[in-house]
């Protein structure tokens, strides 16, 4: 059983934690620990085989003396890989659990497989728990996993093709920051790679990085092997007004609150494109970095009218600010205007409506724009979704008419209901067990009750449910389980559980042995702007909404179809409850 010993943290304390001893072993000063700094608001998390001498370290550094506590945590069975795994663990979660801001950078954090893991992993739970009983933390671990804080923290593990991007990228930095043009980074990834895990965790690496803490916290934040991003790290100079963007307001919303939390970034850090054009005419002053997330929501004018704004007269004016011609322009040009380096993650499949930049309106865009270097990375590796990359490619082939046949998805659920309310109910009992399972659909229906509370929205069978209530953080929202939820409250969000329901506005051509689009069962205005009439295209906006939205759950995904014959087809690929 692992022991947690508490110290004041001054210089006369170091004799006592030196004479520390568990099992005749000389815990102080010659055994792998974890050890917790804190006062009443900050944290520091470290790991190492001399708890003295490191707490003689951090007494020798300023801002480590503002610190009152030190926590060991030992065991007769650790060692190295446990204490990095251990160290790793309570990172994540006393990040996520909102009682301390961390001074912890975030690089280097990763898992590692090690003899017995799963044992330990069990211990872990143990040793949270007994920090809860001694309040230094708050909340049930399980309680912080389900969390907004936890999915979109800065200190989530990175698996090894995310690292490998991160190396690229600081790379990148490292040899090109003084280049005309400057650098631009496109991170190419679909549903559940980790792009916005990754996007925050850079956001958080390069405000560490322009920070420049003191050295022996500085390389104690980095895997001891990883020397490349050390070099690269210590020649990245000038990265000091720093911004991401979220083009997608309820996204926006959460990630403040995560910012909130952590030491080192704040709230105004993040920016929906607005905001950045606001902040470059106010102040003259470019963006050194900006990051952009959801890249594939990015807003422009197509040719031909395609694709309204929602915004079109403020869109107009700052394009006449910048110097931009309003008829061909996007968003992605006035990020261009307002920075010096861009990171970009997109995936060319999550466009959801003809105002987003498609695949050739962005590359058209920065070919457009650009003179610097210019670097593209690929995500593939599945981290939301159970299922792997084996259930995402097999629903492309469901929706592109292309499965062979039935497949069995192991570790996932993936169901198909002839019932609508019962799929909600079993959405509504998922949600009791894990938390975070949500009901959502396609936009088949009018959204009556934004006008009027009392109306209901969607009617199946005689069963009868209202849309999102807000587009703000509405995922997290107590009562947003007994609503359904439209793309735009969902998309970037990871579920448990999520059920889908398939509306009129596609439907299975018998004859064609093909999917098609209702442009009559299809009520976003804005999302068949200028495509109403070309069903090609308004078919492949709702495949893609579609597709994204039964890319939610990390769990499983329940799915209702309204159309007889598409629920015909697809009940021959999709388990039924």
């Amino acid at each position: 059983m692992a022991h947690i010993d508490t110290f004041d943290f001054k210089i006369e304390s170091v004799h006592e934690i030196r004479s520390l001893k568990h099992n005749n072993s000389k815990v102080g000063e010659n055994w792998p620990i974890v050890y917790v700094l804190n006062n009443n608001k900050t944290a520091y998390i470290g790991e190492t085989v001399n708890a003295a001498r490191r707490a003689e370290q951090h007494l020798a550094n300023p801002d480590k003396k503002r610190l009152t506590e030190i926590r060991i945590i030992s065991d007769s069975d650790f060692n190295k890989s446990v204490i990095l795994d251990l160290e790793s663990y309570l990172i994540k979660h006393m990040s996520a659990d909102g009682k301390y801001k961390l001074l912890n950078g975030n690089n280097g954090i990763q898992d590692h497989d090690y003899y017995e893991r799963s044992r330990y992993e069990d211990e872990f739970r143990e040793i949270w728990k007994q920090l809860k009983k001694k309040g230094v933390v708050n909340n049930s671990i399980e309680d912080i996993e389900n969390s907004e804080l936890f999915k979109y923290s800065p200190y989530k593990s990175l698996g090894e093709e995310q690292l490998e991007t991160e190396r690229e990228i600081l790379g990148a930095f490292a040899m090109h920051r003084n280049d005309e043009g400057g650098v631009r980074i496109i991170v190419r990834g679909g549903a559940g790679t980790g792009k916005t895990i990754l996007a925050i965790y850079l956001m958080k690496l390069f405000s560490d990085i322009n920070s420049k803490p003191e050295e022996s916290q500085y390389i104690d934040d980095y895997l001891d092997e990883d020397t490349e991003t050390i070099y690269a790290a210590d020649n990245i100079t000038g990265i000091e007004k720093i911004g991401i963007v979220f083009p997608q307001t309820s996204l926006k919303a959460s990630i403040k609150d995560v910012f909130r939390n952590v030491a080192s970034l704040k709230p105004s850090m993040v920016l929906g494109a607005v905001d950045v054009v606001k902040e470059y005419l106010k102040t003259g002053k470019k963006y050194d970095l900006l990051i952009v997330d959801e890249g594939h929501r990015l807003k422009c004018r197509r040719p031909g009218g395609k694709g309204n704004l929602a915004n079109n007269g403020t869109f107009k004016r700052y394009c006449t600010e910048l110097g931009l011609d309003f008829n061909n322009a996007s968003e992605l040009d006035w990020l261009t205007i307002c920075s010096e380096h861009l990171i970009i993650f997109r995936d060319d499949w999550q466009t959801v409506r003809p105002s987003d930049m498609d695949a050739d309106e962005f590359m058209a865009a920065i070919k457009r724009n650009w003179n610097g270097t210019l670097v593209q990375q690929y995500l593939t590796s599945q981290w939301r979704c159970k299922g792997g990359n084996e259930y995402i490619d097999y629903l492309k082939d469901i929706w592109n008419c292309k499965a062979s046949g039935y497949r069995q998805i192991d570790n996932y659920e993936f169901r198909m209901y002839d019932d609508v309310a019962r799929m909600v109910e079993d959405i509504k009992a998922r949600n009791k067990e894990y938390g975070l399972c949500r009901n959502v659909a396609g936009y088949a229906w009018k959204w009556k009750s934004k006008k009027n509370k009392k109306e209901y929205d969607i009617v199946i069978d005689g069963n009868a449910y209202r849309w999102n209530s807000t587009m703000d953080n509405w995922i997290n929202k107590p009562y947003s389980v007994n609503e359904i939820g439209c793309i735009h409250t969902v998309q970037g969000y990871d579920l448990n559980y999520v059920g889908v329901i398939i509306g009129e506005d596609v439907k299975y051509d018998l004859a064609k042995k093909t999917i098609i689009a209702d442009k009559a069962n299809y009520y976003d205005t804005l999302g068949k702007s200028g495509i109403a009439d070309d069903p090609d295209a308004l078919k492949d906006y709702l495949v893609n909404i579609y597709r994204t939205l039964m890319t939610r759950g990390v769990r499983g995904t329940y799915v209702y179809v309204c159309n007889k014959e598409l629920r015909d087809y697809m009940s021959q690929f999709i388990d039924k409850k």
